[in-house]
């Protein structure tokens, strides 16, 4: 333990744990009955994503896949479908990897030692701390975002907290904070006061447990702590959407697995209308070609932003409904599948299965 550190690691555990007793979260559906595997798919669904947007996500998904077994037997495709929307979509796929090497290598059983845990997809030391801290009750130091910004400001860390000094010197300080005993409760506080009380913006120091000790707040700095990156401006990216619709049914493909959106189904993507206009034309065979646009959608990612435009073509009776290429499907509207697509695809195909004609309602 840092030497600097010492005398204030027992008080702040002390003051967090009294204050997660009367005022921390003790109902979540993860809390009700703690497994590795339960504490697992949480901690992997809370990352980059707020507890009310994931509480009926893992409500689902744990209906579905109760074990690592039933996950690890599942098609790809269900899994991404009971996680679309959520986003970030290589967590599910991470997910569904490390419960097939599970199933093989660990007996379908999630380890209870760190060293075996981060072996696995998406599984890094902190999310590894956590679920064994969390489902053992074992004294095991975590450093999320939340933690790091706790941290960060209680301390007075200057620097950015993903850059290596700031983070091995967080590293230990969250060791040197974490109490022998009480692992669990210890670990949900601090992730709840940096997720409810100490948020990056508009912290409410007023009602922080630990704010007699808090170096930002003394020094009037907890704007400024943690540091922030200097801002970027996101470049712009454009694509068109060709949605193939014959009868009841539109066309989907499946994106590669890695990049946007990897391993959904959607629309067929082309960077320009000419590409997609000869696409139509290869399917529908000679003839005029008429693209209905259907609105431009803008869909924000973490490094761009990306401008769709979708268009319509309604393959006529003659045409009819082409047998679909290798990584293809016909997405039947009136019983639809169970595949993983996109925020965007899936509010588009909800908008034709909600219009009675989609050439005057869309």
């Amino acid at each position: 333990m840092p030497e600097a550190v010492a005398p204030f690691a027992g008080t702040f555990a002390r003051r967090l744990l009294a204050w997660f007793a009367r005022a921390g979260r003790h109902d979540l559906p993860w809390q009700r009955k703690r497994t590795r595997y339960s504490v697992w798919v949480s901690e992997i669904m809370l990352q980059q994503t707020q507890v009310a947007t994931v509480i009926p996500y893992f409500e689902r998904f744990m209906a579905r896949f109760p074990d690592v077994g039933t996950l690890a037997a599942a098609p790809i495709d269900e899994v991404l479908h009971l996680w679309s929307g959520l986003g970030y979509y290589a967590r599910a796929r991470n997910l569904h990897r490390a419960a097939r090497s599970l199933r093989d290598r660990h007996r379908g059983e999630v380890p209870d030692q760190i060293a075996a845990l981060v072996e696995l997809p998406g599984i890094g030391r902190s999310t590894a701390a956590a679920i064994l801290a969390l489902a053992c009750d074992v004294r095991h130091p975590i450093l999320d975002g939340n933690v790091k910004r706790v941290l960060a400001r209680w301390f007075g860390v200057a620097g950015h907290p993903a850059s290596p000094k700031v983070v091995s010197e967080l590293w230990s300080l969250s060791d040197a904070v974490t109490p022998a005993d009480h692992a669990a409760d210890y670990t949900q506080a601090i992730m709840d006061l940096g997720a409810t009380v100490c948020r990056l913006r508009n912290p409410d120091c007023d009602h922080c447990p630990v704010r007699a000790g808090c170096v930002a707040r003394a020094s009037g700095r907890t704007a400024e702590l943690p540091a922030t990156r200097p801002a970027r401006v996101r470049p712009q990216r454009q694509v068109v959407w060709l949605v193939l619709r014959a009868g009841d049914a539109v066309l989907l493909a499946r994106r590669p697995p890695r990049g946007v959106w990897g391993g959904l189904w959607g629309f067929p993507e082309f960077p320009t209308r000419r590409l997609a206009t000869g696409a139509v034309r290869r399917r529908a065979g000679p003839g005029p070609v008429r693209l209905e646009p259907l609105g431009l959608i803008r869909h924000a990612f973490t490094h761009f932003e990306l401008e769709i435009e979708p268009l319509l073509y309604e393959l006529d009776a003659g045409q009819g409904r082409a047998v679909p290429a290798a990584g293809e499907t016909w997405y039947n509207l009136g019983d639809p599948p169970r595949v993983g697509l996109a925020a965007p695809v899936s509010a588009l195909v909800a908008r034709f299965a909600a219009a009675a004609d989609p050439l005057r309602r869309l």
